[in-house]
């Protein structure tokens, strides 16, 4: 990413065997009007070539660049798609949208005008009907009035979650109002500091409400623009890997796990097990697992007894305790050694490792946080 090219807003659109839809929303794009220079990045997990159709159509008369990237299909990898987009673009600002989603004249504009540093601005989708989302097409776009579009109750529920977000922000909650990945800007160095959507999350759901956690631990605050402006979700089938409920979705229990990194380990870059900021006890090498695990993080950084660290290791047996500010407490246990139970209790997670093992313990350090 240089310094020269010179654009203030990368538009990231995310796509995957929807052309048409991706069709009405890079047109919805080039009628954005806003006082900035845009570039617009479409990331496709993997659709047959009429994606790529569309996007060099699009390209070959667009005001501003265009570029296209794919990956191989294989299952649902929307966090990939989107980290994807991410490092192509250059611009200081990322706003990030669903293939699906078109966005009003203002919508760029309308970020433009909030942002400020430290802050992230959250949208939705108004929920267009099947009639009227079948009667869109790219030509008639610049005629349309797309905010009329939207049936009242889509309004009213718009309306509702602009008010809940703003109560949530205003009281500083923890973790409300949460992000909507289809629909949000973020300042690209933010973005970055996270190292991106957590690639780990395969499958439909969570990847978003996780980068909204991770964010807030940065220090960055979230708020919503629906009162200024909202996309408007063009319908199409539901997708078959959807979950019904939030709960039901196959990344549940890997979100709400504890000892969540803020960098996530495979996000924009990959995070190997010496590049983090360990909290090591002073007898980690008085033991043979301790010094297999020294002998596995040398050279990374180290945290003073002091000094917070992003991950805490504890190994059993052995006489460490938990005893500093650390986004991850990991308790390693060597076959049937002994851990007390409050050094169980304060861990996040607890991994057991068999002697000698060396290959177990270095996956449990690879894949901790």
């Amino acid at each position: 990413m240089t310094a020269t090219a010179l654009i203030d807003v990368s538009i990231l659109v995310n796509t995957f065997e929807k052309p048409r839809h991706l069709a009405l929303v890079l047109e919805s794009i080039a009628l954005q009007r806003a006082d900035c220079r845009l570039e617009v990045i479409v990331s496709d997990d993997g659709s047959t070539a009429d994606t790529a159709a569309v996007v060099a159509a699009f390209a070959a008369h667009a005001s501003f660049p265009v570029r296209f990237t794919t990956q191989p299909h294989d299952g649902f990898r929307l966090a990939r798609v989107r980290n994807a987009a991410a490092r192509l673009a250059h611009g200081d600002y990322l706003l990030f949208l669903d293939g699906d989603c078109i966005v009003p004249p203002h919508h760029v504009a309308a970020h433009l005008a909030r942002r400020r540093q430290g802050t992230a601005l959250l949208g939705y989708c108004a929920r267009l009907s099947r009639a009227r989302s079948e009667l869109l097409v790219p030509e008639n776009l610049p005629h349309a009035d797309l905010p009329a579009l939207v049936p009242h109750a889509e309004q009213r529920a718009l309306a509702r979650r602009w008010r809940k977000a703003w109560w949530h922000a205003a009281l500083r909650h923890p973790t409300k109002p949460r992000l909507a990945g289809g629909d949000f800007g973020v300042w690209r160095h933010d973005f970055a500091r996270v190292n991106g959507f957590d690639e780990r999350f395969v499958g439909w759901g969570q990847e978003d409400d996780d980068l909204g956690l991770r964010l807030r631990a940065a220090g960055v605050r979230l708020e919503s623009i629906l009162d200024a402006t909202c996309s408007l979700h063009v319908w199409h089938p539901t997708d078959p890997s959807a979950a019904v409920r939030w709960r039901d979705g196959p990344n549940v229990a890997y979100f709400e796990r504890r000892g969540r990194l803020t960098a996530c380990r495979r996000g924009l870059v990959e995070r190997p097990a010496a590049s983090l900021r360990w909290g090591l006890s002073d007898d980690l090498t008085a033991t043979p697992l301790g010094r297999a695990a020294a002998r596995l993080l040398a050279g990374c950084p180290r945290a003073a007894s002091h000094e917070p660290c992003e991950i805490e290791l504890v190994i059993r047996p052995g006489e460490g305790v938990f005893h500093r500010e650390a986004e991850c407490r990991l308790l390693i246990i060597e076959d049937a050694a002994r851990a007390e139970p409050a050094v169980r209790r304060r861990a996040d997670r607890v991994a057991c490792v068999p002697s000698g093992d060396a290959a177990a313990l270095e996956a449990v350090l690879a894949d901790a946080g």
